[in-house]
């Protein structure tokens, strides 16, 4: 495992992450949980990824009692969460960041995760119905109470990013250090094209979320099947479904299997290795509702130093 540092912070994560969205819960309880990610421990993961609105609270209860069971030394891993959606109802209580409902979702999320800290906080989303002073304020003062010990965006543009920077600049207040976006072959614009300004003025880390494109990079849904079992056959997700297989979509993913086949590559090892290619994701957050998803996701990691120019020209191209 390699480890790499989350942006300008001192903090070293995992090139390769254990996430629990759509799995825990849905797919995966406490037994199960425990075994993957006691496996991805075993092959030196130490950075796993929640928040507080998956499975509505019950995935941070599921990663709660596993770390509990596991009695892993808290310095020997990194846990994060994220807030905005919220998971009862109530004006200060979803879509939102405002102070309120920040500190009230920390102290809820800590409950569930039975622990004292988690070391990255995250704002799910951005929320254009709170000032970013007191966006920036909450989350200065969350890891002023030891709450959490640094904070981060997931799916902000490059300007609210910049105007949160801006904020914390003024006022001499923590700084975000990371952003989490969707990065992978199929979705690329945000990471290497918008959020490059702000990488490389204020060293934002990167934690980026489905490397697999929702499972179409494996090449297990191609022919329009959808496995039983799958991302994509859970009701849950049947907003992903259609735009997951379409035309486009599947064209792309039809190319790049074979050209993983052509270099004798596994296509979702290949798919995490592109995505670790990239020098300025800190994490890459991997997924998995299986123990023998875990082994075989962490051998992308023998492939990154396989990916030469050649290759990496012909996984551009598409």
């Amino acid at each position: 495992m390699e480890y790499r540092r989350l942006g300008q912070a001192g903090l070293k994560v995992s090139a390769l992450s254990f996430g629990s969205w759509v799995t825990f819960s849905n797919q995966v309880d406490t037994k199960l949980g425990l075994n993957c990610m006691a496996a991805a421990y075993e092959h030196g993961v130490n950075f796993f990824d929640n928040a507080e609105v998956y499975a509505n609270g019950k995935s941070e209860e599921i990663m709660g009692e596993i770390f509990k069971k596991l009695e892993w030394p808290r310095l020997k891993y990194i846990v994060s969460t994220k807030f905005f959606w919220g998971i009862t109802d109530g004006p200060n209580e979803r879509n939102t960041l405002n102070r309120k409902y920040l500190m009230n979702g920390i102290t809820g999320s800590l409950k569930r995760l039975q622990m004292d800290y988690v070391d990255i906080a995250y704002c799910h989303r951005a929320d254009p119905n709170t000032p970013m002073e007191e966006v920036v304020w909450a989350m200065h003062d969350m890891i002023e109470r030891g709450y959490a010990l640094y904070w981060g965006t997931s799916e902000w543009t490059a300007e609210q990013i910049t105007e949160a920077y801006q904020v914390a600049e003024k006022y001499h207040l923590r700084k975000p250090v990371v952003e989490q976006p969707q990065y992978n072959l199929l979705w690329r614009e945000r990471v290497e094209k918008e959020l490059t300004p702000v990488i490389e003025k204020y060293g934002t880390g990167l934690t980026t979320w489905s490397p697999l494109a929702t499972g179409l990079l494996t090449g297990k849904y191609l022919g329009g099947k959808v496995p039983e079992g799958s991302r994509l056959s859970l009701e849950s997700l049947g907003w992903l479904k259609e735009d997951a297989l379409s035309s486009d979509k599947t064209k792309k993913v039809e190319k790049f299997v074979g050209i993983a086949k052509e270099y004798s590559f596994d296509p979702a090892q290949l798919a995490l290795a592109w995505c670790l290619k990239n020098k300025n994701v800190s994490s890459v957050i991997t997924g998995a509702s299986k123990v023998e998803q875990v082994h075989h996701n962490m051998k992308a990691m023998e492939l990154v130093s396989k990916i030469d120019a050649e290759l990496l020209k012909k996984l551009n191209s598409l």
